[in-house]
């Protein structure tokens, strides 16, 4: 991933549920620290509570969701933030948004297998 450019000139990645339903898409830059990912997210889009090593910041820019934190539902709409502890239980549910969910999100320490997975998406892209 290069060090500058146009994060607005970046490609989309679509992210589809195992029936093939268009669910949201993402973007995202990685240094070798840290990780600025957006999110959109569909009504609908899959649940999927998890947990992992990083701490996540995130910021809702547009839309309406109930993110789950350690079992504590929170209504969130844009300009709603959250931190996200490492290895605490999180998710976010969206079902009743009037626009897809914008979502940007920090990682600390740097996601390296989320950059991979966008990397192969840009080189079958051909980017």
């Amino acid at each position: 991933m290069k060090n500058v450019g146009n994060f607005n000139e970046l490609k989309w990645m679509p992210k589809y549920t195992a029936d093939g339903t268009y669910r949201g898409r993402k973007k995202m830059i990685c240094g070798s620290g840290a990780t600025f990912q957006v999110m959109e997210f569909c009504n609908g889009h899959p649940v999927h509570p998890h947990k992992h090593d990083h701490e996540q910041i995130c910021l809702i820019a547009s839309g309406v969701c109930d993110f789950y934190l350690e079992g504590v539902k929170y209504r969130m709409s844009a300009g709603g933030y959250m931190i996200i502890p490492p290895h605490a239980e999180h998710y976010i549910h969206v079902y009743d948004s009037p626009v897809p969910v914008l979502n940007y999100d920090i990682f600390i320490p740097a996601r390296t297998e989320y950059a991979q997975e966008y990397e192969q998406f840009l080189a079958k892209e051909g980017e």
